[in-house]
């Protein structure tokens, strides 16, 4: 795959993966107000945006095919693990964001900013330790 094509599919991918975690957001935050709720929204926002992202940057980007519950286990683990630190930039950015400003809007932006540079971070991270060639 060209690298072209490859960063636009990643970018798509990761908007795809953005927009599910800022519904989801907004799914928990209709449910209430306050830290507690989005500190829970943002946890699950990140869940979805993660399961949504695996699957498909396991099968369009990397191109594993692999099956099986141990396999894919192992893998999602890795690819998890990789993700720490790149949700911390996520969930740095969003509640600084929302902290300065104390909008909705802020904090929206907050997340896709962050997010997008944890993206470009875990790239670099599941193609050497993941997704291997």
């Amino acid at each position: 795959m060209s690298t072209g094509r490859l960063v636009i599919l990643y970018a798509l991918f990761a908007g795809i993966a953005t927009l599910c975690n800022l519904a989801m957001q907004r799914v928990v935050l209709a449910w209430g107000t306050g830290g507690v709720w989005l500190m829970a929204a943002i946890a699950a926002g990140t869940l979805v945006g993660l399961v949504v992202k695996y699957i498909l940057d396991k099968r369009w980007i990397f191109f594993d095919l692999s099956t099986g519950i141990a396999t894919h286990g192992r893998k999602f683990s890795l690819y998890t693990a990789m993700g720490v630190v790149t949700t911390a930039i996520f969930w740095g950015s969003e509640a600084a964001a929302w902290a300065i400003w104390q909008t909705d809007f802020a904090r929206e932006l907050g997340a896709v900013i962050g997010l997008t540079i944890g993206y470009v971070v875990k790239f670099k991270l599941d193609r050497k330790y993941v997704f291997p060639d």
